[in-house]
């Protein structure tokens, strides 16, 4: 990685779920076939499912609750409850970002994380605040494959930070979310990284594990209570591996889980090891 930091993070600009995050927290797969011919390529990305009533029994014109029931009562399917979620998300999303602005608002005052990571950003001439840290709504996809693309929230050099207001449990939560992603801007800004993997997903997966390792989000009260994982041995070094290589997948050039997993191991010794700006793990 080049030494000379970048320019600064730009400021005010608009960010949508669809456009600004470059670094999803979630997987996100694409399907890649070796022995598909050259006159018949392979889609970027599943199909993406959408609703029929008559298959999942989620009708979008019936009463929320009445759709409630019927999924507590097994009469909606499961790609229907996620469809039912999708559209409650649609319908209270003023409510959820006027939440999570508060809780950023929060944790620019009064997180020590939060408020260090701006500082040392600021050291760079990079700015994250109200501006370029924005609460939107993130659509989730369902595909074809059965599998569910979501993200907590993202960064873009170009716009700053999204975080996605619908996926936000709490203050705690959010916390984590914006410590992770300025933890890519201070990564942005003392390194000019190579987000897409143009070049070289090493690129990636070595801020994915900084991210990961520093924001927070892989200590042991958090995995153990919100994903019920229990594990007592490498716990935080298998959470910060696999949320690493989830987000290193989703990169456009990356292939496949396999080569997601090379890349990771290729740089986890140096990366893991490298808590810049901070002197240790603290969270």
């Amino acid at each position: 990685m080049p030494s000379q930091p970048p320019d600064s993070l730009a400021s005010g600009a608009s960010a949508s779920s669809a456009s600004t995050p470059t670094e999803p927290s979630t997987s996100t797969s694409t399907s890649a076939s070796a022995s598909t011919s050259a006159s018949t390529p392979t889609p970027a990305f599943p199909r993406i499912v959408e609703n029929d009533p008559q298959r999942t029994g989620f009708d979008p014109q019936t009463a929320w609750w009445v759709n409630y029931f019927k999924i507590l009562t097994g009469s909606i399917t499961r790609e229907g409850a996620f469809h039912y979620r999708e559209q409650r998300y649609r319908e209270n999303e003023a409510r959820d970002c006027a939440r999570c602005e508060q809780f950023r608002d929060w944790a620019f005052a009064h997180s020590p994380t939060v408020r260090f990571l701006r500082d040392r950003v600021g050291e760079l001439n990079g700015t994250l605040d109200g501006d370029n840290v924005l609460c939107r709504r993130c659509p989730a996809r369902l595909t074809e494959d059965g599998r569910v693309h979501r993200a907590s929230g993202g960064f873009s050099p170009d716009h700053g930070i999204l975080i996605c207001a619908n996926e936000v449990r709490n203050r705690n939560h959010l916390e984590d979310t914006l410590a992770h992603e300025m933890v890519h801007a201070w990564d942005h800004l003392r390194w000019k990284v190579d987000w897409v993997g143009d070049k070289d997903l090493k690129h990636a997966a070595c801020t994915e594990i900084r991210a990961a390792m520093l924001s927070g989000e892989c200590r042991w009260t958090r995995e153990a209570m919100t994903r019920g994982n229990w594990t007592l041995t490498q716990q935080f070094q298998n959470c910060v591996r696999k949320r690493a290589v989830q987000s290193v997948l989703a990169r456009p050039r990356c292939k496949d889980d396999v080569q997601a997993v090379k890349v990771v191991n290729q740089v986890w010794d140096s990366c893991f090891s490298d808590t810049r700006p901070f002197d240790e793990v603290y969270r």
